[in-house]
């Protein structure tokens, strides 16, 4: 008997845990019955003495065990009435972004393609987006002419006369605070799989820098000291602002383990995988910080809802698409449909394409409008000439290094109206090819101190194809955003293409009838003017030599 009291405090303490384990969505019901079940059988065997007990223990139990349908039908109401809440967040907000976005398509296919007043470089982090603004951006718009905190500073006042040009991490959201139909859009996509390393390296490139100091408390000291007022750091900037203290944190305490260790001989030559020296990447795909942040980072920001949204509802909505994947086709929607409506998108693995076709749909409206903009006032740009020239020496000076007059001179002669695409373009790679040096020296530097760890183009074959797979599925609404702008950079660079032959060929035609109407005398005077021309230029040059060696 004593033992049949025993048994049955012991059921209703069974049944009472699993009870709190399922309201707490801890143990899913089915494993509870299978435990009561099979305690309960074993139990059915005591001796006959105590068959008649037991009977009745059978009976309690069938009604305890319908007691723990309870907590079971209570969690899976709860869970579709989660759902249903999500659904109608995200649908409201999908319905609101598609009303505002048919706005601007209506407003934008008046002439999608027409440079508006104000440019918003829409920087998706490691695309090749600081790039665009070093090289084309900066040759194109004076420094007065950029919004006030403008790049790489979050929360800005637009309301600025005579602000033309945005470029920041910022998202979406911040077209709430814009003039709509005078704002133009850019923005760079790149894919996934490779958007995600790149994330990862830069992440532990940067806060590897700070393991020059001997503990994390003093380069946390260092870090607040640099941060001063109207100096760019990289921990002002959206995502690193969140991702490189979190590393640094992380590469301080392996450092600092290895210390209590001794020696450690690291035998692995695979960067993504070496535990002893940082985080690997499988392990840091799957952090709650990566959930938030990095995956499906591009269609959340274009969508404009990161965490460092404008929008009240961004944090909301973005959760209930996490935990539903379901949702996220409505995000994706919206993204797409902001894509179409773009001055330009371009992708980071067609380089040289995305940049010709840049130069050619807004280099070229921009030249253009400072060419209208020297007929109707050519002495106030004079002016602004003089004070860019001199501005322009203080503006990130790690990155333009040595390279002063060369951007002050560029920036003359897009202003002065005499540059054109082609020399934009000459301009873009000499410009991109220096600051792709300066930025790998940098990078070799700051991987010296968790070396035998360094990240090439190389290194990146030796990511297991699982790994590779994980980052597909987690960027899965990235991967579908990333096809679609594929298909609209096609579309845009065959309309160029088509127009760069169309004014060729009409170029040809105008010469064709020019000299087709000039009669055979008229026609050798312009071949011996040219002749002469040619052998005037011949003339001055060698003078100029001779004049150097004499010089010497």
């Amino acid at each position: 008997m004593q033992m049949n009291l025993i048994s049955k405090l012991a059921l209703v303490g069974l049944i009472l845990l699993c009870s709190v384990l399922v309201s707490s969505a801890e143990l899913e019901f089915g494993h509870c019955e299978r435990v009561v079940k099979r305690w309960a059988d074993a139990s059915s065997s005591y001796s006959s003495e105590e068959q008649h007990s037991n009977n009745k223990d059978k009976r309690s139990l069938q009604d305890l065990l319908f007691f723990l349908h309870v907590p079971r039908t209570v969690l899976v109401s709860s869970a579709e009435l989660e759902f249903g809440h999500c659904e109608r967040v995200v649908k409201r907000w999908a319905d609101a972004s598609s009303s505002s976005s048919s706005e601007e398509q209506h407003s934008n296919n008046k002439d999608k393609r027409s440079l508006q007043d104000l440019l918003f470089f829409l920087h998706v982090p490691r695309t090749g987006g600081r790039t665009y603004f070093n090289c084309f951006l900066r040759k194109l718009y004076d420094n007065a002419n950029e919004c006030p905190r403008s790049y790489d500073k979050l929360r800005f006042n637009p309301r600025k006369e005579k602000c033309k040009l945005l470029a920041t991490h910022d998202d979406y959201s911040l077209m709430e605070m814009l003039p709509r139909d005078k704002t133009s859009v850019m923005t760079i996509v790149r894919d996934p799989v490779a958007r995600v390393l790149s994330t990862y390296e830069f992440s532990v490139e940067v806060a590897a820098r700070f393991l020059v100091h001997p503990n994390l408390t003093s380069a946390a000291r260092m870090a607040g000291r640099i941060r001063k007022k109207n100096v760019i750091s990289t921990l002002d900037i959206w995502p690193w602002k969140y991702l490189v203290p979190w590393m640094r944190e992380d590469l301080f305490a392996r450092r600092d383990a290895r210390k209590v260790k001794g020696v450690v001989i690291i035998e692995d030559d695979n960067p993504y995988d070496m535990e002893e020296m940082l985080m690997p990447l499988h392990k840091y795909l799957d952090t709650p910080t990566a959930h938030d942040i990095i995956h499906n980072g591009a269609t959340f920001q274009i969508a404009g809802l990161t965490n460092n949204s404008h929008l009240a509802e961004a944090h909301e909505v973005r959760h209930c698409v996490q935990k539903y994947k379901s949702l996220g086709e409505l995000v994706l929607q919206v993204a797409k449909r902001r894509l179409d409506s773009m001055l330009y998108v371009g992708l980071t693995e067609e380089h040289r394409e995305s940049a010709s076709l840049f130069a050619n749909v807004v280099g070229s409206q921009v030249l253009s409008q400072v060419v209208m903009s020297n007929v109707t006032a050519k002495s106030k740009t004079t002016k602004s000439e003089e004070r860019d020239t001199v501005s322009e020496s203080g503006s990130d000076k790690s990155e333009i290094k040595n390279g002063t007059t060369k951007v002050a001179s560029d920036k003359i002669e897009a202003k002065s109206g005499t540059m054109t695409v082609k020399t934009l373009m000459e301009v873009y790679e000499g410009c991109s090819t220096h600051l792709r040096k300066s930025q790998g020296t940098r990078r070799v530097n700051s991987l010296k101190r968790i070396s035998p760890a360094n990240f090439t183009t190389e290194t990146r074959t030796r990511v297991p194809r699982e790994v590779i797979q994980q980052i597909k599925s987690l960027n899965n609404l990235d991967v579908e955003l990333y096809k679609y702008a594929k298909e609209i950079f096609v579309k845009e660079h065959e309309l160029v293409s088509k127009k760069i032959v169309s004014t060729s060929k009409r170029s040809i035609v105008d010469l064709q009838n020019v000299f087709g109407e000039m009669d055979d005398e008229t026609l050798w005077t312009v071949a011996l003017m040219l002749l002469l021309l040619f052998l005037f230029f011949l003339f001055v040059n060698a003078r100029r030599r001779r004049t150097s060696k004499v010089k010497i």
